[in-house]
């Protein structure tokens, strides 16, 4: 991963962690439910962000580079570990 991408990605996860702090907060203070809820989802989406980005740098570098490569045995593992990957969802 390239450094720019590190500092982004650890900035947004920090926010996440806050969010999720905030989260916890709510349910301590028994604030209302979809309040919570809407909550969640939010951390949940920029969840998925960090995710979508880690992927596409994922595929930009690393996939890039084993299907450039003559090594047929590591383009087959890229591909399994990206068919497992979203096998999880």
């Amino acid at each position: 991963m390239a450094h720019g991408d590190t500092a982004k990605n650890l900035s947004a996860l920090k926010r996440i962690e806050g969010q999720v702090r905030g989260i916890a907060r709510m349910v301590e203070e028994d604030r209302y439910c979809i309040d919570i809820v809407t909550q969640i989802a939010a951390a949940r989406a920029a969840l998925g962000r960090v995710e979508a980005d880690l992927l596409r740098g994922h595929i930009d570098h690393c996939v890039h580079k084993a299907m450039k490569s003559g090594d047929q045995a590591e383009r087959a593992r890229v591909v399994e570990e990206l068919i497992t990957v979203f096998g999880r969802r």
